[in-house]
């Protein structure tokens, strides 16, 4: 595989700096910042544990009752921070849990999102891993619980899957430490580049909500120059979310839109599977 230039893309970061500081996240001793997401009784703390070790700390979302835990850890020279979200099946807010999964990776634009799922329920999984897809193009699967699926006789092919889902998938056990070295070089990977993420996204919708998402995509990308995921908020905009409506109304999605992105395209035609 033939590697982007990782000091360029080391130096301009994807995350939104003033977000995450709305968000309670401060940038300041690290270079990279990771949200952990998943369903619940996936491993997902952990996967968050087995990354961190001590150096992690709780307290509770701004504005909000719910717990938060923020850890640490680096690798290849560079240090990254990781945010644990709520456990959550899905980012649709209707809940609490899900409203501040979904704003965080929203509006905090991390520089890669983990998604820990359960390989001995990998279909009912993938449901969040989708919805997390449809948001950003900077993800890692990490299939966890490979051991339960082994003693249940279930084989899972993470290259297919890999190539299917457009970004890394990497087995792990995270209770035995299997798997982790090769999470975080993936996690690395995708951070500073190295790896192109051509995340899967819906796109078989009847006729006229196609047209209706493509012709409102355009009206938002117009309107707010920059963004990447028009498509996806064309999607909410049609369903009523009431948080993307205001922010389109107010203008807020301005804050979405960060100057410096690094690029994403390789140097040379780069494969997504290893």
């Amino acid at each position: 595989m033939n590697l982007t230039n990782e000091t360029a893309c080391a130096t301009c970061p994807a995350h939104n700096v003033a977000n995450l500081a709305k968000l309670g996240v401060n940038m300041q001793d690290a270079d990279f910042v990771v949200a952990l997401a998943g369903n619940p009784n996936t491993g997902k703390s952990t996967v968050f544990n087995a990354l961190t070790g001590l150096r992690q700390h709780t307290g509770n979302w701004p504005g909000k009752t719910v717990a938060r835990a923020e850890g640490a850890f680096s690798f290849a020279g560079k240090k990254y921070k990781i945010v644990d979200l709520p456990g959550t099946y899905s980012l649709l807010s209707a809940s609490t849990d899900e409203e501040i999964a979904r704003n965080f990776i929203l509006f905090g634009q991390p520089d890669v999102s983990i998604v820990v799922v359960d390989a001995t329920r990998l279909e009912r999984n993938l449901n969040l891993v989708l919805q997390v897809l449809e948001i950003t193009d900077r993800a890692v699967v990490c299939l966890n619980l490979t051991d339960e699926a082994k003693r249940h006789g279930l084989k899972l092919d993470e290259r297919i899957l890999s190539k299917e889902l457009g970004v890394p998938v990497v087995p792990t056990a995270a209770r035995q430490g299997i798997g982790l070295q090769e999470l975080l070089k993936a996690i690395h990977d995708v951070a500073i580049g190295a790896f192109a993420c051509k995340p899967r996204r819906t796109t078989n919708h009847p006729p006229g909500l196609a047209r209706a998402i493509k012709e409102l995509a355009v009206m938002i990308e117009e309107r707010f120059p920059g963004l990447t995921n028009a498509r996806w908020l064309a999607l909410r905009l049609l369903d009523g979310d009431p948080l993307i409506v205001n922010a389109v109304a107010t203008g807020d999605l301005k804050s979405l839109i960060v100057s410096g992105r690094p690029t994403r395209t390789p140097t040379t035609e780069m494969e997504t599977v290893r």
